[in-house]
């Protein structure tokens, strides 16, 4: 009499194991999430409605009055370090589930749509929650390329992240004019589609390439969801991206010292602007550090199409962001974004005028 082998199914061939790397997944979301975003922005923005007004300036700041250059750079890297290392740490979690833990053939297909424009709205929509800065989206967003997400709902994903985070909408609605939140809200929704469409077309195509691909998939990867994937991936996501993240945080913060602003950049325009667009699309910043810099500029009298670049260009994206991203993404399609988000920082400037 023989006995025939227990199997690793339920009654609708699920693995067990993919059940349980998916529910563990979304528990490092929700938890992570909630420890480092969720519940500090809900205290913020309670905070806000009381008081109305901001605390606390510009990071960059730090680097303009250090006494030298490279003191600039490391001041500017620990309080840069110091506001997103929970946010990071919960990147880098996250990114490690998605790659270890999440079948990669369903996530594909959640996440891709009947084609990139409905893919890039599904993955708009998926990147509210995480409310993250560019820099700490950037791990993620490299996990979804390596798991084959189409880089078109990859890209919607990544600026989905810190334009359209919807406590900086809210902390915009009690410490600014209304338009600020609006022109954040439309324009940011027209750049994730746009970016996301522009993606699309650069690089055609459902499935990631392996050979243009940042920590491109082994024959490892086919294999069901384990711990040892899970820590294997975490580590590989960390010795790439968080060297490369503090060398260029560190190389923004020197140059942050060395090339102050003009004060006839924000109030000028024809190639001032253009001087203005290169900064906020290089600065980097932690989630919701644009504030800080618009009510300064607002205060100073510069013109709505400095307040609309850096409303929109200065979270998008930023330096080590687009160096942590553009190997996954492919540099053309990292090139492209950027002049997206520069595009979309001009038409926000240009709805500021408007309505000035």
């Amino acid at each position: 009499m023989s006995t025939a082998p227990t199997p690793s199914h339920d009654s609708r061939g699920i693995d067990s194991r993919v059940l349980v790397g998916v529910v563990v997944t979304a528990a490092v979301v929700v938890i992570g999430l909630t420890w480092a975003k969720w519940q500090p922005y809900l205290m913020k923005i309670d905070g806000l409605v009381d008081s109305r007004a901001w605390d606390g300036g510009a990071l960059v700041d730090l680097a303009r009055d250090a006494p030298t250059w490279w003191q600039g750079a490391w001041d500017f890297t620990l309080a840069y370090t110091d506001a997103v290392w929970k946010a990071l740490l919960v990147g880098l979690l996250i990114a490690a589930a998605i790659d270890a833990l999440v079948p990669r053939e369903r996530l594909r297909r959640v996440l891709a749509g009947r084609n990139s424009t409905t893919g890039a709205a599904i993955a708009g929509a998926a990147s509210l929650p995480g409310m993250m800065c560019t820099c700490c989206a950037s791990p993620v967003a490299v996990s979804l390329r390596r798991s084959g997400v189409p880089v078109s709902s990859v890209v919607a994903f990544w600026l989905g992240n810190p334009v359209l985070n919807p406590a900086v909408l809210v902390f915009l609605a009690l410490v600014g004019p209304w338009e600020w939140a609006v022109t954040r809200l439309v324009v940011g929704i027209a750049l994730v589609l746009g970016a996301a469409t522009l993606a699309g077309w650069l690089v055609p195509g459902r499935r990631v390439d392996p050979a243009t691909a940042d920590l491109a998939p082994t024959e490892e990867d086919a294999a069901r969801p384990s711990l040892a994937r899970f820590v294997r991936s975490l580590v590989r996501f960390s010795v790439t991206l968080v060297p490369e993240y503090l060398v260029l945080v560190m190389l923004v913060g020197a140059a942050a010292h060395v090339f102050s602003f003009d004060a006839a950049w924000v109030t000028g325009g024809g190639i001032a602007l253009l001087a203005v667009a290169a900064v906020v699309v290089l600065l980097v910043i932690p989630t919701g550090g644009e504030i800080p810099v618009l009510l300064a500029l607002a205060a100073i009298g510069a013109s709505p199409w400095v307040l609309g670049l850096v409303l929109l260009a200065l979270p998008a994206v930023s330096l080590p962001s687009l160096l942590m991203v553009g190997r996954s993404l492919t540099w053309r399609v990292t090139a492209a974004t950027a002049g997206a988000v520069v595009v979309a920082g001009l038409l926000a400037g240009a709805g500021l005028a408007v309505v000035a």
